[in-house]
């Protein structure tokens, strides 16, 4: 069968469980693509070079009735920041540069027990800190369909290889959107689940202290079927399946939060969402849900100062190993200040409190429509994007994403709409925690109306 590499995860798994086809032959379908593709690229940043004799093996095991799992035999990519027993895992660092790790992350191990074969590790930004997918270990990673853009960060390496067919499905990391940002500039889909859902350890840097508020492991796929099924191998103790009926899911939707402008096609393109599942029998209205315009403002007064601490230690007596990024941070780490102790005890309190009052208020609307950003893929190296004639920072342009590590709700991005230069632009599908089945399939309804022209 050719073009294997083309076909979904689902797809794929159905045949090699079925024997149709061989862990031997998808392995080398997705080989073949990323000799022609990645150099181009730069997606795909250290291959497993035992991949055809694991493939190998699995078909073996596979002939004698034995069975892995939903993914038996099926590659997949690995986040460069997630570590992988025997496979180079940098974080974009010289300081890391020939680091192999003796064990998977539990997120790897979980897919392994799926019976996955790690086809390789993909870019991402320097510590896993920037919104772009560039480090001073492998350099840069481009978009597939401009090479003058960014493929959004920090996961941009695992988007790249999946919508490109490099990979079928991978797994990537995400603080303030490094999901989903990069899901929605290469037109993929992309799961940020609620913390503690899918295991956050063996990632570097650490998913520790205050990022354990909003710090996740989350799939990304090319479409929400396949997230689906990562979502069933990488959290196998929840169930994906939901029986609620589209009446009694209310959905809220705006197009803005009253601080951050977003351009006329992402306008457009949650507008096209809510039209979609309103067609399709879910209750939707346009409304702002509370306190989620503080969302930029809240996550640097959580999560900026630890990122300090953590580059500080890593890169002790070697700040000369950083890259650009990372060197800005460490030069500038005490401008401004540093909050006192009291100030960010009240400022994590301030964080609780409004958290409880949203999750209140989603007790009658479970499902939120958001932008992912304000703008389709930028160039990069940009520090500033206009926007409807605002001028504003790349990082606060993405506080819609930042707001729901903020406040620690599971999203899923499904590409909607493109913009006037025809790139991708995705929307956020966001719910309650531990409710990712709904969000998941409210997220799949949404993506068949997209397919079926309502775009």
């Amino acid at each position: 069968m050719t073009n294997l590499n083309q076909l979904s995860l689902v797809e794929l798994a159905t045949l090699v469980r079925g024997k149709q086809v061989s862990s031997v032959e998808v392995a080398e379908a997705f080989i073949a693509q990323i000799e022609t593709i990645n150099p181009n690229l730069n997606a795909i940043v250290t291959l497993n070079d035992r991949l055809l004799d694991q493939a190998k093996a699995a078909d073996a095991q596979l002939a004698k009735g034995q069975s892995f799992g939903v993914l038996h035999g099926i590659p997949i990519t690995i986040k460069d920041t997630i570590e992988t027993a025997g496979l180079r895992s940098t974080s974009g660092s010289k300081i890391r540069v020939e680091y192999v790790p003796a064990s998977d992350a539990p997120a790897v191990e979980l897919l392994k027990q799926a019976g996955v074969i790690i086809l390789g590790k993909t870019n991402a930004a320097e510590m896993a800190m920037d919104y772009n997918a560039d480090n001073p270990v492998f350099g840069r990673t481009y978009h597939p369909l401009d090479n003058r853009l960014t493929p959004g960060g920090s996961s941009g390496g695992e988007a790249v290889a999946i919508a490109t067919h490099m990979s079928p499905a991978g797994i990537g990391s995400d603080l303030a959107g490094s999901i989903r940002i990069p899901a929605h500039f290469c037109g993929i889909a992309g799961l940020k689940p609620g913390t503690n859902v899918i295991p956050g350890a063996g990632q570097y840097p650490p998913s520790t202290g205050p990022y354990s508020l909003g710090a996740v492991i989350g799939p990304l796929a090319r479409n929400v079927a396949d997230l689906e099924l990562m979502f069933q191998a990488l959290a196998p103790s929840r169930s994906i399946n939901n029986q609620r009926t589209h009446a009694d899911v209310r959905i809220a939707w705006y197009t803005s939060d009253g601080e951050i402008p977003v351009t006329e096609a992402t306008e457009k393109a949650v507008n096209t969402a809510a039209q979609i599942l309103s067609e399709r029998g879910f209750e939707c209205r346009e409304e702002l849900p509370p306190h989620l315009q503080r969302a930029n403002e809240l996550w640097l007064k959580l999560f900026s100062r630890a990122s300090v601490v953590q580059l500080r230690k890593a890169y002790g007596g070697r700040e000369a190993d950083g890259g650009a990024f990372v060197s800005w941070r460490l030069q500038n780490a005490d401008n401004p200040p540093p909050a006192t102790l009291d100030n960010y005890i009240s400022d994590w309190m301030e964080r609780d409190r409004l958290r409880e009052e949203l999750l209140n208020w989603m007790k009658t609307t479970p499902i939120v429509l958001a932008p992912v950003g304000s703008t389709p893929a930028f160039a990069h190296d940009s520090l500033k994007l206009s926007v409807r004639n605002k001028e504003i920072g790349t990082f606060k342009a993405f506080g819609y994403a930042q707001a729901f590590n903020v406040f620690d709700l599971p999203v899923v991005t499904v590409p909607v709409g493109k913009s006037d230069q025809g790139l991708p632009i995705g929307i956020q599908v966001v719910g309650r925690p531990n409710e990712e089945a709904t969000v998941l399939r409210v997220a799949r309804v949404l993506e068949t109306g997209v397919a079926g022209g309502n775009s």
